[in-house]
């Protein structure tokens, strides 16, 4: 059994000099291709569970999923529950056995914020699981406009709260389609000289490869959030095979083979981030 709690498999990364893969799942396929990943490139990885997830499939069933596909590998696996709204939100993750919970209140004023995070990190803690936090508010591609994070905020974040990572806006989008620019690396000194919490990158799809190799080599990012590029490695093999057999209507066929190109996109998102080996005894 290769269940594991975030602090688990972030401590050790901060330790070390390498990022731990946050995986962005919709559904079997997917989250299968992960597990493979890891497993084949013996590095630790975190299963998420994100609203659209969510939306699609109850959340019992997501949970019994990550589980099952955690005791069938041998590398840590972590179950996570990634943008979490609301209190009651965490507390049926965490009610369901995941060992990750992120409270998202990145939109609301700093005190409010981190009342809530620290009530969400108590429950957490008390379930024996781990809280993320955000810090800054990380905008959308085409949609919401980011409000980088402020140090000295994130500082009193990380204090109050006793989050065990924490998500942070430093140029980072979600639901990049492409690379784009490069992170603000003084935003992200001035932010690691206030606080020894690990931190996170959510939209990493969005950072340059080659970028985000340096960031898990030399800086506090031990995570980062990685979906869209994977989405997209999913969607170009399913159009593959539908154009490769237009009269196939069999979803399991199709869906089938999906699996060996998004396991090969994640064991490169997994080395480029220096994860490989990692997750061995």
């Amino acid at each position: 059994m290769t269940v594991a709690r975030l602090r688990d498999v972030l401590q050790p990364a901060l330790r070390d000099g390498y990022a731990v893969a946050g995986l962005v799942c919709l559904g079997w396929e997917d989250a299968r291709a992960y597990v493979t990943a890891a497993e084949a490139e013996g590095a630790p990885v975190i299963l998420q569970a994100g609203p659209g997830c969510r939306a699609h499939t109850p959340l019992p069933v997501v949970a019994r999923m990550f589980r099952h596909l955690a005791e069938s590998v041998t590398v840590p696996v972590v179950l996570h529950l990634d943008h979490g709204d609301t209190l009651d939100d965490c507390r049926a993750a965490l009610d369901e056995g995941f060992t990750s919970v992120m409270y998202d209140g990145s939109r609301l004023p700093l005190a409010e914020n981190i009342a809530r995070t620290l009530a969400v990190a108590r429950m957490a803690h008390a379930a024996g699981a781990c809280c993320e936090g955000e810090i800054g508010f990380v905008g959308y591609a085409g949609g919401a406009t980011s409000a980088g994070t402020d140090p000295a905020e994130a500082a009193l974040f990380a204090q109050e709260t006793g989050v065990d990572a924490m998500a942070i806006s430093i140029g980072n989008l979600h639901l990049q389609q492409q690379a784009g620019g490069t992170l603000d690396r003084a935003r992200l000194r001035a932010i690691e000289a206030g606080t020894d919490v690990p931190l996170v990158i959510h939209g990493g799809s969005g950072v340059p490869p080659a970028e985000r190799a340096a960031l898990a080599a030399d800086s506090r990012i031990a995570k980062f959030n990685i979906g869209t590029e994977l989405r997209m490695a999913f969607g170009a093999a399913l159009r593959a095979a539908i154009a490769r057999d237009p009269d196939q209507f069999d979803r399991i066929a199709l869906l089938r083979q999906t699996e060996a190109p998004v396991t090969a996109a994640t064991r490169t998102v997994i080395r480029t981030l220096g994860g490989s080996g990692k997750g061995r005894a």
